[in-house]
């Protein structure tokens, strides 16, 4: 979990700027200049109202059992992921062939602040197929497949692949890649291709299990659609950038600031303007949801959850990796779509 490096400086600034800290929630000094004033926060749209029942989570084809290609005894292709929502992916993919190690799993981790140890070395040279996110978000597993220098492994960078780049910005240099479902499609067909190259002997098995694989998503993502269709437009914030590309995929009106957004997400201190910007918005009655993601916590993002349940934004929340880690990526992030569908009922009712 990223440690809380909210500096004197914002304080200060805030202070200067009339507004006193209590409880953790920053509240404006009576008789001090507004400084609310000029920022502009839009209302979500009338037809963005209650969607009536909750849906169900939308089911894992086949996920939670394993795979359902027709297997046969023959050799297991040794994969590391650097994450576990990439390794549960490859493990349905590969099934009873493939031999999947995901080391970034523990729920209290921060994945951006992860430090390798010579177990993972050990694991990535005795890889044969490692998949890693990239886009700085584990530049310690790109080190170690340098150190390693086995031009007999096959690598799957997803970043690189994508086209996504740390010199991008909010959106293009977005580091979490699996939060897009674009992108998790084609990573699934690049893990399908990979595999059957390592293993061709395997292709018709693999195949099958890419088939089920592809059902489960597509049911996955449709609720993914059922939110676009119900409530795009619908204004929400976010403590950090993990929610942009979800917000895009379900055409809601992300309106926090994102300099706040990136700085929480690399572990700095948010400047001190998005900072009042962002709870000028929480306060306007406008933001309809906040997401907070609950691993990069930090006293600043807190207390913007503090102030968004004081006036009575829903609040909903992400990880960065699968909870709880035994659970498929259908699984979590069928939960996580769904709560954030139940928070903009709850919103649009007035609950």
């Amino acid at each position: 979990m990223r440690s809380g490096r909210v500096g004197l400086t914002v304080v200060v600034a805030v202070l200067a700027a009339g507004v006193g800290v209590w409880g953790g929630v920053y509240h404006f000094a009576l008789g001090a200049p507004n400084p609310c004033a000029g920022i502009v926060t839009p209302s979500s749209p009338t037809n963005a109202t209650a969607a009536g029942p909750v849906p169900a989570a939308p089911p894992a084809s086949g996920a939670p059992t394993g795979p359902t290609g027709r297997s046969s005894s023959g050799p297991v292709v040794n994969v590391v992921a650097a994450e576990n929502f990439w390794g549960s992916l490859v493990s349905q993919l590969g099934g009873t062939h493939v031999n999947v190690t995901s080391i970034i799993t523990d729920p209290n981790t921060d994945p951006h602040e992860y430090e390798a140890n010579d177990s993972d070395a050990k694991a990535i040279k005795n890889a044969q197929y490692v998949i890693v996110n990239n886009v700085g978000y584990d530049d310690w597993a790109t080190s170690l497949i340098a150190a390693d220098g086995d031009t007999n492994q096959t690598v799957l960078n997803i970043g690189d692949m994508l086209g996504v780049s740390v010199t991008g910005g909010i959106v293009t240099g977005n580091p979490h890649l699996w939060y897009n479902p674009a992108y998790v499609n084609r990573t699934v067909q690049w893990m399908y291709d990979n595999l059957t190259t390592i293993a061709p002997s395997f292709t018709s098995y693999f195949r099958a299990n890419l088939e089920n694989l592809t059902v489960s998503l597509a049911s996955l993502y449709q609720e993914v659609g059922l939110i676009r269709h119900l409530f795009s437009g619908t204004v929400v914030a976010s403590t950090e950038s993990i929610f942009v590309y979800l917000a895009n995929a379900t055409g809601l009106d992300l309106v926090s600031p994102p300099a706040f957004m990136e700085a929480v997400a690399e572990g700095n201190d948010p400047p001190d303007q998005s900072v009042v910007t962002f709870q000028c918005q929480l306060e306007s009655g406008n933001v309809r949801v906040l997401v907070f993601n609950a691993q990069t916590v930090t006293p600043i993002t807190t207390s913007m959850k503090a102030i968004a349940e004081e006036h009575n934004v829903s609040v909903t929340s992400v990880t960065e990796t699968i909870v709880p880690p035994n659970d498929t990526f259908q699984e979590w992030m069928g939960g996580e779509l769904n709560a954030l569908y139940v928070a903009l009922d709850a919103a649009a009712l007035g609950r």
